[in-house]
């Protein structure tokens, strides 16, 4: 998203260096210099529509400017030249300068006398071949007795349009998204209606990126159908699920066949639904130990036979086998560590390889919870704490006192 935030002064174009000469003798030693990345300096480039390199012959790098460049002059129509006439069998034909009010797309080249597609031009690589290959981009169109070629390019245009405006708003709404997830932020807002001064990140981070691109702001919210503005909260869950989707893929695609261990953990959450959470643990090609979560699976209950059952579930959806599988990590509760009827005992069953590690973390809880009970200071010492947490946390009075006698 970078490119969507960078400043007024990073988007201006240096000094040019080098002039572009704007005959057609010179077109091949243009599109040679362009490829060399020289500095382009915009106000020379051709504006004759026959003469004027493609935009793949540009650099990368300026394609973009180059492109802003030629939308910001709009289709150059000379209206007031005298367009040649051209004979087709007994009759002669030329170029109607009325054309220029049907089709705002419609250019005219003085040097090849012939008709040209200025948003071809621009975005040849999204609509170009459907709506006329490089007729309309790099020879032109000159037929003049078959005019009707000019508005069914018009109809193809139209459908290729409303396509690359869905594309960027989803593309929008995705960039959106995809923030949103990294910085692990809420999407929605408790009041999302038009006059709320906070509709929530997903829109406020959406309004913003529109307020700092034009093209994006031209086909999203409120420039956007009522029925195709991608800002529905379907639309966001369906947009975080694909990218739920993606991670995995790309989690399972680092992994490969290498062996593999499991580390898992089930907790009630708030809608008092029983969830259970998957990571994964692996060496990468790097040597690298590496440990990534893969989700979180509802079951329906803790017993261990459930639990084995969502777990090959979540392992036949993403290819891993348990074959691979070379060690378990969970609490010591009975339906997990269970020597006859346990979680690891049931994987062990299949994959003897498979072997239980009792979880650390858990470890040192009951090592602390054992030595407490067992060591009086010890057990006064954690009552004091808990204690004094509960008198200084209880008054903002107390909680300030205590903190300047820390300080003190």
């Amino acid at each position: 998203m970078e490119k969507y935030f960078k400043r007024k002064s990073e988007l201006e174009l240096p000094p040019p260096t080098k002039r572009v000469d704007n005959s057609s003798s010179s077109k091949k030693e243009l599109i040679t210099l362009l490829q060399d990345r020289v500095e382009i300096n915009l106000a020379d480039l051709p504006s004759d529509p026959g003469l004027r390199p493609r935009i793949t012959d540009y650099h990368p790098n300026d394609r973009d400017q180059v492109r802003r460049a030629y939308a910001q002059r709009k289709a150059r129509q000379p209206k007031e030249h005298n367009f040649p006439y051209k004979t087709y069998g007994a009759k002669d034909r030329r170029f109607n300068k009325g054309w220029f009010t049907q089709f705002d797309w419609l250019e005219y080249s003085i040097a090849k006398d012939a008709a040209f597609c200025l948003y071809c031009y621009l975005f040849k690589r999204d609509v170009g071949e459907q709506a006329g290959g490089d007729t309309f981009v790099t020879e032109g169109f000159s037929n003049w007795k078959c005019p009707e070629k000019l508005r069914t390019h018009t109809d193809i245009l139209s459908n290729s349009q409303a396509r690359i405006e869905y594309r960027t708003r989803l593309n929008a709404s995705i960039d959106c998204i995809r923030f949103l997830l990294r910085q692990g932020l809420a999407f929605r807002g408790h009041d999302e209606s038009e006059d709320s001064s906070n509709q929530g990140n997903f829109l406020e981070l959406l309004k913003f990126l529109a307020d700092h691109n034009e093209d994006i702001k031209a086909v999203t919210l409120r420039n956007a159908p009522e029925n195709n503005m991608m800002i529905s909260p379907a639309i966001q869950k369906d947009i975080v699920s694909a990218a739920a989707v993606e991670t995995s893929n790309a989690i399972i695609m680092e992994l490969g066949d290498a062996f593999f261990s499991v580390l898992i953990d089930e907790s009630r959450d708030i809608s008092t639904k029983e969830q259970m959470a998957v990571a994964l643990r692996y060496v990468d090609k790097k040597g690298h130990v590496i440990e990534r979560f893969l989700g979180i699976e509802h079951v329906i209950d803790t017993i261990a036979l459930s639990l084995k059952a969502v777990v090959e579930d979540l392992f036949c959806r993403h290819g891993l086998s348990l074959s691979r599988l070379r060690g378990q990590g969970y609490d010591g509760a009975s339906n997990m560590q269970g020597q006859f009827n346990g979680l690891k005992t049931l994987i062990m069953k299949e994959n003897e390889s498979a072997y239980y590690v009792h979880c650390f973390a858990h470890q040192l809880q009951l090592a602390l919870v054992a030595v407490a009970k067992n060591n009086n200071k010890i057990a006064t010492f954690f009552n004091f704490v808990a204690n004094v947490v509960n008198i200084a946390g209880g008054s903002c009075k107390r909680l300030d006192l205590l903190k300047e006698k820390q300080a003190t």
